[in-house]
């Protein structure tokens, strides 16, 4: 069993700053991607098992995904946030294997809401 823990989100004035993390409990063994997404399920930004990077357009320049796999957390650095920013982020785990197990499974977070606002 895989669960995912969101943190990090909050209300901020548009330009600002915000970093929300994703980290995973579990024994994983491999997985195709950690992604987040928008509520309306809009794939925001995607990191893989090997380190390849997504970005939705709205976003490319201002956000940046990376793991510490140390930690066993995805992160998602936003930066010069905009009002149409708004919404509940959501982590996701694209076909995880955990040990012992051959069979892949999605996960999702918890959510986290980002405002952005002056």
């Amino acid at each position: 069993q895989v669960q995912l823990v969101e943190s990090g989100g909050g209300l901020v004035r548009p330009g600002g700053s915000l970093t929300l993390s994703c980290t995973a409990s579990g024994k994983i063994s491999t997985f195709y991607a950690i992604n987040w997404y928008r509520e309306a399920r809009v794939l925001v930004a995607q990191i893989t098992y090997g380190g390849t990077t997504y970005y939705e357009d709205s976003v490319k320049g201002r956000f940046t995904i990376y793991r510490d796999n140390a930690k066993n957390t995805v992160y998602l650095q936003m930066n010069n946030l905009k009002p149409e920013d708004t919404d509940v982020y959501y982590c996701n785990a694209d076909d995880v294997v955990t040990e012992g197990d051959d069979i892949p499974y999605d996960y999702w977070g918890q959510g986290t809401q980002v405002t952005v606002s002056s």
